[in-house]
């Protein structure tokens, strides 16, 4: 990559250009951003993943930009009018905007009002009024007048054609319309007439007759108006103040008050109007809507982080149940490791009613597969299996875990899932998923389009390919920060690991069927197709319980292995002994180790690795029980204060079961005693919270919670301050309740 774009990546991301070449030399090799960032701090100055992520994708920005300048001058060479000053110019750009600017005068054109001015020899013309050096009379006008052009109304009318196109792609009036739609842009919203009264429409009535700032209007609110405006019940426009901004290109352009000046002055308005204003709308409609989309896929990333790395029960015997009522509730018996053992069906629910009956064969399997905890689906019937499961006396405690349940049904039908279980119905699969989710949801989720999760915003609406991007690249680094024991873990799990394609982790598989589990790190160089260097990558990723050296099951690199036997020599013991015992690890002294190799940043996390080699970094695990007697939205009423756990964060706030089949919104505003710009902030995907109902509108199933603590005083919101010429918003003021009505039972 040339010096330039690394200059330029180090000022807007404000980090040295070393530590960007470095990032840019190992991407280009095939290093991954968890590698990267775990194994070569030294390299990047201890860049996190967020950090090298930022460099990497502004390293493909400027690939792409130097492609298309590539493209631009070869089709001005063509035309022969690249001039050396041109091409230096094209060559310095630094901004794709920009660049399309320079390049538009020269853009080939289909057919337009000027091009056909052109034909009629109008161009001469043109630039006479143009220059508005002196009047231009009707004489010298006259002269253009030919079989094409009937008189001189019709002359001048070329010339002005020809002249605002000439305005229109000039980067002066570009350049200055876009400025004035960054800083006085607002976006409205009305409805369709003839849609108004329609039911499916009121979802979009807030936005019926709506305007505010541009700069103002959040993520979830343009993708809300855009999404009405594709169903076809809004019409979206961005604009601006059209004769403030004829004004601001009239000062650029019209230069007399004559003749000549009073034709440039028609065409800036009619350059404006019909090319313009369109123009810089259209990209503000793609900006904006790129800007939503980006902090909606930030915001759906966070919650799938959240989720993925929710805490996992670990090595238990698990019984999970697939609630339901008519065809019953599905119930599988899996081991430690998630085999499957047993499947059946319990009644106990209408129409059946086999309480009892259900109750026994829950106990009885309980106690033939030596069953630990419990886990039942969020679903249907989620609350009356609960009540049925706590009824139980087993006669040993047993756990008892409430499992979020969503894609499990996508799994089920899932290619994965029928290869996992050929022989099983898609309804064993599903409640072998929840089963599994329980022991580790990392593991499980992975095989599930992310998508399908149900923790996103607006996901549908967004650029799908960037969204697909940024969820794998989150799945990658949860998978990466928790490590994987390559003995257990399946191909599709393996295929998230750092450096392993879905060959290489088939191959994994495969050689641990016909070989035996794996001994040592080492061992997976003899897997087909692993080569040193996604060996290299993966390595430090993947554990070893029970390896002979502790080290395999750590997330020590095998490449600083070396440093830890030296810290062993130096300190007379084994390395047994130096993770082992704490005193030991006390005296030594990082400096001591510090090398061309293995930099500061690296002893220091092999020494925080020495402390916990192999744990698992997510959090343990906590029973929760749903307040007793809240069934049903018909049982909630203002005031109660009830349990709940946080299924959904969005830029508005927080959605909330409390146990009714419903989730209710905590609206941003509501989330805490002091103003709350990111909910994020405040709770977490998963967290058990306290919530006070504030309003029930069962009719339209809609809850409003708060989190507030009534005993303390709330903190002001900061004030903010409007700029002169802001656009008057007409948003809906209470905009708790504006958020409650775009509740449905899930956000999208």
């Amino acid at each position: 990559m040339d010096l330039k774009y690394i200059q330029q990546i180090a000022i807007e991301l404000s980090l040295p250009v070393k530590n960007i070449t470095n990032v840019q030399q190992m991407h280009t090799e095939g290093a991954t951003i968890p590698f990267i960032s775990r194994y070569r701090k030294e390299a990047t100055g201890n860049m996190d993943e967020v950090q090298v992520g930022n460099v990497i994708d502004k390293i493909k920005y400027y690939d792409e930009l130097e492609k298309r300048k590539e493209t631009v001058l070869k089709t001005i060479e063509a035309a022969g009018k690249l001039t050396p000053e041109l091409k230096l110019r094209i060559e310095n750009c630094l901004n794709a905007t920009e660049l399309e600017d320079i390049y538009l005068p020269y853009k080939p054109k289909r057919k337009t009002k000027a091009t056909v001015a052109i034909e009629k020899g109008l161009q001469p013309l043109a630039q006479l009024l143009f220059d508005q050096s002196q009047p231009v009379s009707d004489e010298q006008i006259a002269a253009y007048i030919n079989e094409q052009v009937k008189d001189n109304a019709d002359a001048l009318q070329g010339a002005r054609d020809i002249i605002a196109e000439w305005i229109s792609e000039s980067e002066p009036a570009r350049t200055t319309v876009r400025s004035i739609f960054q800083e006085t842009s607002a976006i409205s919203a009305r409805v369709l007439t003839t849609k108004k009264e329609s039911e499916e429409a009121q979802k979009y009535r807030d936005y019926f007759e709506f305007k505010e700032p541009l700069a103002d209007c959040p993520s979830h609110r343009l993708l809300a108006i855009r999404r009405g405006e594709k169903e076809g019940f809004l019409i979206m426009d961005i604009g601006i103040e059209k004769e403030s901004a004829i004004g601001e290109l009239k000062n650029v352009f019209v230069k007399t008050s004559n003749s000549a000046g009073e034709q440039v002055a028609l065409a800036t308005e009619d350059a404006y109007s019909r090319l313009l204003k369109p123009a810089i709308e259209t990209e503000f409609r793609m900006s904006s809507k790129a800007a939503a989309d980006e902090e909606a896929i930030r915001v759906f990333a966070e919650n799938l982080r959240q989720l993925l790395l929710a805490s996992p029960l670990g090595s238990k015997r698990v019984l999970a149940i697939d609630p339901g009522f008519r065809t019953g509730c599905k119930v599988v018996c899996l081991d430690e490791s998630g085999t499957f053992l047993k499947y059946t069906t319990i009644f106990p629910h209408p129409p059946q009613n086999d309480w009892s009956g259900a109750a026994a064969t829950l106990k009885e399997l309980v106690n033939r597969y030596e069953i630990e905890a419990i886990g039942y689906g969020n679903g249907t019937a989620s609350k009356e299996t609960e009540k049925l499961v706590r009824n139980i006396d087993f006669g040993k405690p047993v756990s008892i875990f409430m499992v979020n349940e969503s894609g499990a049904s996508i799994y089920s039908a899932s290619e994965v899932a029928r290869e996992e279980f050929p022989e099983e119905d898609v309804t064993v699969r599903g409640a072998i998923s929840i089963g599994r989710r329980l022991l580790d949801p990392l593991s499980e989720l992975v095989k599930i389009d992310a998508k399908s999760i149900g923790v996103g915003q607006y996901q549908h609406d967004v650029n799908q390919n960037r969204l697909k991007d940024s969820l794998d690249n989150v799945v990658q680094s949860c998978v990466n920060y928790v490590g994987v024991d390559v003995n257990t873990a399946s191909k599709h799990l393996l295929t998230y690991v750092s450096g392993l394609t879905a060959t290489t982790a088939k191959n994994i598989v495969e050689y641990r069927s016909k070989n035996g589990a794996f001994k040592s790190r080492s061992e997976l160089l003899k897997v087909s197709m692993l080569g040193p260097k996604a060996y290299e990558q993966c390595a430090g990723f993947l554990r070893i319980p029970g390896a002979e050296n502790p080290l395999d099951n750590s997330a020590v690199h095998p490449e600083s292995y070396s440093v830890v036997e030296e810290m062993a020599q130096k300190m007379s013991c084994s390395v047994n002994d130096i993770i082992a015992k704490p005193d030991i690890r006390k005296q030594i002294n990082a400096k001591d180790f510090i090398s061309e190799t293995a930099g500061a940043y690296t002893i220091e996390d092999i020494l925080k690795e020495l402390e916990k080699p192999g744990r698992d970094p997510r959090d343990v695990i906590e029973e929760f029980r749903f307040a007793e007697g809240i069934a049903t939205m018909d049982d909630l009423k203002p005031g109660m204060k009830l349990p709940g756990i946080v299924t959904n964060i969005t830029n508005f706030g927080a959605f909330v079961d409390v146990g009714v089949k419903q989730d209710g919104l905590v609206h941003v505003s509501h989330l805490a005693n002091k103003f709350v710009s990111d909910p994020n902030e405040v709770v977490k995907l998963n967290q058990k919270v306290m919530v006070t109902v504030v309003e029930v509108d069962a009719s339209r199933k809609r809850i409003a919670l708060s989190m507030k603590d009534e005993n303390k005083t709330e903190s002001s919101r900061p004030r903010t301050h409007t700029p002169k010429g802001t656009p008057v918003s007409n948003k809906p003021k209470n905009s708790f309740q504006s958020s409650l009505d775009a509740l449905r039972k899930k956000f999208d």
